[in-house]
């Protein structure tokens, strides 16, 4: 039994980093994950659509960056997924070091695989509606954190559901920051849909204006997950503490 565990050991080290990280799974086949107990990363609602995610090492990035609302420490780096004012801004802090936007550029789309210390970001492109009801292609970013073992995904302002070939990009995804407004994204059906693609393990509400909405898409998720409502802005995640349950986790902050 030695024998055989010290075999394997000796396998995941020598492995590259990626294979031992998330990722596309159509370019990698199975994916192993390695990360000590303690190692966990903490995720704040900083309201709206952003979130602060902060690794063990320290590493901070925070999700659609608008600078309405940030962190009280100036993070390494900021993702934006379209170009929509609540959800970017062209006057970013300076000391932020890494600017990443979602979204096309001259009918190219925006493509990021960075590492920053102990953090992996990389993005999806996805297609979203334009003002006049038509179809602007590459418009918007899923992004995709990974750190201590964990792949944590945030939708941006997801317009559609998830084809094949963004599942196999998506990869496996642990936590989920998810739009449930239900109308400038998706409406709630198709969002329980897109999270029943993803089935993560802990879902991460957010892009939403009322508690009426919350409740809604609660009662929607209610049969697939539990629901915990925490008093707690901030919440720390590790492969050891990830639900055996599915989870929503509601975090305050807010709604605008």
């Amino acid at each position: 039994m030695g024998f055989v565990f010290r075999t394997l050991l000796t396998t995941l080290l020598l492995l590259p980093l990626d294979a031992l990280a998330c990722g596309n799974v159509a370019s990698r086949g199975r994916i192993i994950r390695v990360a000590s107990v303690e190692e966990a990363v903490t995720i704040t609602y900083l309201g709206h659509a952003s979130f602060h995610i902060v690794t063990p090492r320290g590493t901070g990035a925070v999700t659609d960056y608008s600078g309405s609302h940030v962190p009280d420490t100036v993070p390494d780096l900021v993702t934006m997924n379209h170009a929509h004012s609540t959800h970017f801004t062209d006057v970013a802090d300076a000391r932020i070091r890494h600017v990443l936007r979602g979204w096309a550029v001259d009918g190219k789309p925006a493509h990021h695989d960075l590492r920053v210390g102990d953090l992996r970001v990389r993005n999806i492109p996805t297609n979203i509606r334009n003002w006049g009801g038509g179809t602007e292609y590459y418009g918007n970013s899923i992004f995709v954190f990974e750190a201590a073992g964990l792949c944590i995904a945030h939708l941006g302002h997801l317009h559609h559901l998830l084809n094949d070939d963004d599942m196999a990009e998506l990869g496996s995804i642990d936590v989920l920051m998810t739009p449930i407004d239900g109308s400038f994204t998706v409406d709630q059906a198709d969002m329980v849909a897109i999270v029943a693609q993803i089935h993560p393990r802990l879902l991460l509400p957010m892009h939403y204006f009322s508690e009426s909405t919350l409740r809604r898409f609660l009662a929607g998720v209610s049969d697939r997950f539990d629901i915990r409502v925490s008093p707690e802005r901030s919440t720390t995640v590790s492969r050891a503490t990830l639900p055996a349950v599915p989870q929503v986790l509601v975090l305050p902050g807010p709604m605008y």
